[in-house]
């Protein structure tokens, strides 16, 4: 499943993340750093140092924020979330197709973590650059995402995809993993439908017993899939 979350970040919060990255003492280093042997021959931009200190308080207004989101709970079902990271493409910068590693470790705390979904949240506004789409790649078609800076996309970790080189302006995301209680994708599929399906009757009043028995459904069918 692949899912648009507007508004993540407000236009504040993104400019102070923003702030903290334009800062002189922001470590910006080769993106090559992070990547493994797929995924160094065909990765040309820049992150932050993964353990720099200077942006603690930006990854932790994206926690706070993701905490908070009912959207992303819903849809990601996190166990665990990867420390948010930056990265930045200029001009002539892209990534070429790959699939992101199954495993990460926190370089902080030395945690495994699994990754069953990737995050890409938008920091720079679309008319800032040209060029940069993140492009994910199904059985069925390829997927172009370019969103207004606060947004974020989540889609499978396993999916193939890409970032098109940027031909003007600049770059500037957030990107990270989640570890689901749910493992498979087709599973927190169906319980995220049935999930929205729920709240869609609370809001508009459907039968009460109806929405009870599918309430307990919901929760029987993630007693029978999470793991904790």
């Amino acid at each position: 499943m692949m899912l648009t979350i507007p508004g993540v970040l407000n236009a504040e919060q993104v400019g102070a993340v923003r702030a903290m990255l334009a800062a002189e003492d922001a470590p910006w280093v080769d993106g090559r750093a992070t990547a493994g042997w797929q995924g160094a021959p065909v990765k040309h931009n820049q992150q932050v140092a993964e353990n720099a200190a200077q942006i603690a308080p930006a990854q932790a207004m994206i926690l706070a924020a993701l905490e908070t989101n009912p959207t992303f709970i819903s849809a990601a079902l996190p166990h665990k979330v990867y420390p948010p990271m930056f990265n930045r493409y200029g001009v002539g910068m892209g990534f070429g197709a790959h699939v992101d590693g199954s495993v990460r470790i926190d370089p902080r705390t030395g945690a495994r973590l699994r990754t069953d979904l990737s995050a890409t949240l938008f920091l720079s506004d679309p008319a800032d650059y040209d060029g940069g789409e993140l492009q994910v790649i199904d059985t069925f078609a390829t997927h172009a995402v370019k969103l207004a800076a606060g947004d974020m996309v989540l889609y499978p970790a396993s999916s193939l995809h890409q970032v098109t080189a940027v031909t003007h302006g600049a770059r500037i995301a957030s990107f990270f993993w989640i570890e689901s209680m749910v493992r498979a994708d087709d599973q927190r599929a169906l319980a995220y439908d049935l999930d929205c399906a729920i709240q869609r009757l609370n809001e508009t009043g459907g039968d009460a017993a109806a929405r009870t028995t599918l309430v307990g459904c919901y929760h029987n069918l993630l007693r029978m899939w999470a793991e904790t």
